[in-house]
């Protein structure tokens, strides 16, 4: 039964990237002399549907849920309208194409190369029998490995002094809602990117897996970051990580720090599940919902920049600073 539904959501979604493509998109680059880019512009139809999918089911089903049990009252618009601006460069496929034609078109390259020489193409899902053939089993054995993969390079981010200086950027938002995940200093998402990409890579994962793979992804974390009070249980907060779990992770004093000091360190880094804080002690299920933002905010005044630009500017700036400290 759920294998036959996700065939048919594939199906579908094949079905509706070709339409838009055909009617839209390729008019559209023959028009402006790009013909010879249609496979690049096919794939970034399909990314473009997906990201205009998400934004109606986060204005659908997360933002009614931020105007039913919100934590905190809305006292930064335009705040906000910078992570929406954010988003719309990252769901609507604009950061992804860039990636194309720059980074991943390397990677992609390099791959082409070693299985040239006889690199053999590994896929995880292959190592047991049957697996391959269930297209659930498959896609959630691919989902952990990712998940975890997430979880290293979360504990990175806040770990590593320079990578700190990029994604406290994400942590600068006192005004967290469902637009806020997109909220990161293109640098950094470069980097997280192509760590993702060369992981696909090399655990073989197909093109239509990945693009479900990110988009389970992107939707579970627009919904950790709404402005939506909220918990799945003592045991539901066990198995997937809820809009509490990970509001804690951006508090003031405890997401990014250790222990309360101002060193790197902090808690709650499960993108998906929080199985891999519990394993490696990083978790809190405090029931709390805190004020969000990073300690230097409030204690030192510091600036993260009122625009994008600004933000971006000033991201980099601490990025090229040896002795950043937050």
């Amino acid at each position: 039964m759920l294998t036959s539904l996700i065939e048919w959501l594939i199906d579908t979604f094949a079905w509706l990237q070709m339409m838009l493509f055909e009617n839209v998109v390729q008019p559209i680059a023959f028009a402006c002399g790009a013909g010879n880019l249609l496979d690049v512009a096919f794939e970034g139809t399909g990314w473009l549907l997906v990201g205009l999918l998400q934004i109606v089911l986060l204005l659908v089903l997360i933002a009614p849920l931020e105007r039913w049990r919100p934590v905190e009252p809305m006292t930064d618009a335009n705040g906000v309208k910078i992570d929406v601006v954010y988003t719309l460069i990252h769901r609507l496929g604009l950061f992804k194409l860039v990636m194309f034609f720059t980074f991943e078109n390397v990677v992609e390259n390099v791959f082409g190369m070693l299985r040239v020489q006889g690199l053999p193409t590994f896929n995880i899902d292959a190592m047991w029998p049957g697996v391959s053939d269930i297209a659930w089993v498959s896609f959630f054995l691919y989902l952990m490995v990712f998940d975890f993969v997430n979880y290293l390079i979360h504990r990175g981010q806040h770990q590593i002094n320079r990578w700190w200086a990029l994604h406290a950027l994400h942590h600068s938002q006192r005004q967290m809602t469902l637009w806020t995940d997109n909220r990161n200093h293109l640098l950094d998402d470069v980097m997280t990117t192509l760590i993702l990409s060369v992981v696909a890579k090399l655990i073989g994962v197909g093109p239509s897996q990945f693009v479900a793979l990110i988009v389970v992804s992107q939707l579970s974390e627009s919904l950790q970051h709404a402005n939506f009070r909220c918990s799945f249980g003592w045991l539901g907060d066990r198995l997937l990580v809820s809009p509490r779990f990970h509001r804690l992770h951006h508090a003031i004093g405890i997401g990014h720090e250790s222990a309360g000091r101002k060193t790197l360190g902090g808690h709650n880094f499960g993108v998906l599940f929080p199985w891999w804080d519990m394993i490696f002690k990083t978790v809190d299920f405090s029931d709390r919902y805190d004020p969000t933002g990073v300690r230097d905010q409030v204690e030192e005044r510091r600036d993260y920049g009122q625009s994008f630009w600004a933000q971006q500017k000033l991201g980099f700036m601490r990025f090229m600073n040896k002795n950043v400290h937050s």
